[in-house]
């Protein structure tokens, strides 16, 4: 029998739901930090589309091969329909509009932009009826994408294009909606969930990079190799299981709360790796980034989402 439940569906128990959430929270926002810094080594040779499909593309096979290990069935009917339609929003359409952008646009900006997914995400559920409008979630999104515009060093002034500045509000809204749905459709197993996802979201950005004349090659750096790695294995298989658990638990608008704390690890790990300087907008974005994240997510006398 399919083991569909456990990590899939939400704890009868508040309290351990409730923590076992926090864990994976955080767990998702230390592993995704990497992703960013990893396509920056991936682009310096692979072209981007190009390297987001065979990143995806990987990660689907890793996740198909781990539910043949643990004897996960595919999911059939609704939930199969609501899987790839989850995949072709999450990772086909959000990366393809992401990479797009940041071609033309500055990637503090462009995170800055992103950080908004918990307000898209907040005022989705309301629209959908799954939740109700929250004051102090709104406050935490405008709080913590201050912060994360500190941070980034975000310009405030830029010749930004207006195909470039809609993809990254497109990739916002896609990524959003695609957590929301999660709480639309039959319980999947997280891996499941990602497994079929990710093939359908690769086979996206396969034919987009088709499409845009990329050049399909392997890598020859070491470096190169290396990020793919870490974003196959660990920023795409356990960041976006971890991430469906968070959904699970805390529902759309609270999990997508990881999307403004990453930028921060990202940063952090970027002077490490990659000798970005650190700035003192970091000190002064990164507290601001915390404290929405409390009001927004992590405030006492959250009740979890009822189910849809």
């Amino acid at each position: 029998m399919e083991r569909s439940g456990g990590t899939g569906e939400r704890s009868s128990d508040g309290g351990t739901g409730e923590r076992s959430g926090l864990t994976a929270f955080v767990c998702c926002c230390l592993s995704g930090g990497g992703n960013a810094v990893g396509v920056r080594f991936s682009n310096r040779e692979l072209d981007p589309l190009w390297g987001a499909a065979v990143r995806f593309g990987a990660a689907a096979l890793v996740l198909l091969a781990v539910m043949a290990l643990m004897r996960l069935r595919p999911p059939r009917g609704r939930a199969l329909a609501g899987a790839v339609l989850y995949g072709v929003l999450n990772f086909g359409v959000t990366f393809a509009l992401a990479y797009y952008a940041l071609v033309r646009v500055h990637a503090g900006l462009g995170q800055t932009v992103l950080a908004l997914v918990p307000l898209a995400a907040l005022l989705l559920v309301v629209a959908q009826r799954q939740e109700r409008f929250r004051m102090s979630a709104l406050a935490g999104t405008l709080v913590a994408a201050a912060g994360v515009a500190l941070a980034s060093r975000a310009p405030l002034q830029a010749d930004v294009p207006l195909l470039s500045l809609l993809a990254v509000l497109g990739a916002v809204v896609s990524l959003a909606e695609a957590a929301v749905l999660v709480h639309r459709l039959p319980p999947v197993h997280p891996v499941t969930m990602n497994a079929v996802g990710m093939t359908a979201g690769a086979a996206l950005l396969f034919a987009g990079s088709f499409a845009a004349g990329d050049t399909w090659r392997l890598p020859r750096l070491a470096a190169t190799w290396w990020a793919l790695a870490y974003m196959v294995l660990v920023g795409s298989v356990l960041t976006f299981v971890l991430y469906l658990v968070v959904v699970r638990r805390w529902g759309a608008s609270r999990a997508s709360y990881v999307f403004v704390v990453i930028p921060v690890i990202t940063i952090l790990l970027s002077a490490w790796l990659d000798d970005e300087e650190l700035t003192a907008g970091l000190l002064l974005g990164a507290p601001l980034v915390l404290l929405g994240v409390h009001l927004g997510a992590l405030r006492p006398g959250r009740k979890p989402p009822p189910k849809a």
